[in-house]
Order: C-alpha cells, then structure tokens, then sequence
C-alpha cells in the first residue's frame, strides 16, 4: 500500500505521457498532491497549463501502519481490520492512519474551494486512487463500497464536472 511515503513516479513511458497531455484540455489550471509522484506527473503535464501549488488535501489515504506494506502482510496482521476497511469504508481506518469518511473529508473541502475559487475553469488534479474514488461515489452517487470497485490506473484520466448545482461524472479510468 502506498499512501503517504513519498515514492517517485514512473514516467519512463513517454509515449503514454504524450497521449495524456494531448488528451487533456490546453489551457486547463493544474494541480497536484504534494507527494512528489504527483507533483512529477503534473510538471511532466504543465506545457500550456497554469500550475497551482500542489495541495497536500489531495494526498492518497493515509495508511498508517500499513504503509509500504503488501496487501497479504497488512491482512495476516489485521485480518478482521483490514476486510471491514476495504468492504465496509467509512469510519474504520488503520493503525494511525485515516478512515474513509475523513479522507473524503478533505478532499471535498479542497475540491470545493478550487471549484470556488475557479469558477467555469478546467482543472486538472493530478491525485491518487482514493482522493479520485471520493470523488466518482460525490459523482455518481453510490457508496463508498461501490466507488472502491473502480480501477483507477496511473496516467488514467477520470472526469468528474460541476455544473453548478450537482457532481457528473464522465470517464472514468480511461486511458488515452
């Protein structure tokens, strides 16, 4: 698992980047998490967009204890712990890490000051599978279960937009 560790992105594909950034509006606001795999994603992006700062609110769950570990060790060490944190998101969270319900949390109140702060812009959020998972179950309205259901890939683009009274979604894990 891989939340809060800084690891380096792997942008040895250059082909796959140059398709993202063909695919992604010209012109959009950019911003990332402050992990350095995103904040390396979005400089390899920044051509033609306007950078924010990176925002440490769009940071991929805290997994505390769990962090840097494989799935297989996380469930022998917290068998019950780890199946009720994946099929029943919300308030259960690690070992000195963050639930469901607190990740959505600060995610939407990042989301909603730059919606806020940029209205009718693009923007492009260069985030984490859960950071983006919050923001497909806002958009389609499902359950947190569901939303974690979704494959989110690196360099995959999910679209979700405002128009003004309610979260769509469009694409979701779409690889261009």
């Amino acid at each position: 698992m891989t939340g809060w560790r800084d690891v380096p992105a792997d942008l040895s594909d250059t082909d796959r980047l140059a398709r993202l950034n063909a695919y992604l509006p010209t012109g959009a606001l950019l911003i990332s998490s402050d992990l350095i795999r995103a904040t390396a994603t979005a400089q390899a992006l920044s051509a033609g967009r306007q950078a924010l700062p990176p925002a440490p609110a769009l940071r991929e769950f805290d997994f505390g204890d769990w962090d840097g570990k494989r799935f297989d060790e996380v469930a022998a060490s917290h068998p019950d712990l780890s199946r009720t944190f994946w099929e029943q998101p919300g308030d259960i969270a690690p070992p000195g890490g963050e639930s469901w319900n607190a990740l959505a949390a600060r995610v939407s109140v990042e989301v909603n000051r730059l919606v806020a702060s940029h209205r009718g812009r693009d923007i492009i959020a260069v985030a984490h599978f859960g950071v983006i998972l919050t923001q497909v179950r806002q958009a389609l309205r499902i359950t947190p279960y569901q939303a974690l259901s979704h494959r989110i890939e690196p360099l995959s683009v999910t679209c979700v937009t405002h128009d003004g009274s309610a979260w769509q979604a469009g694409v979701i894990n779409h690889a261009p």
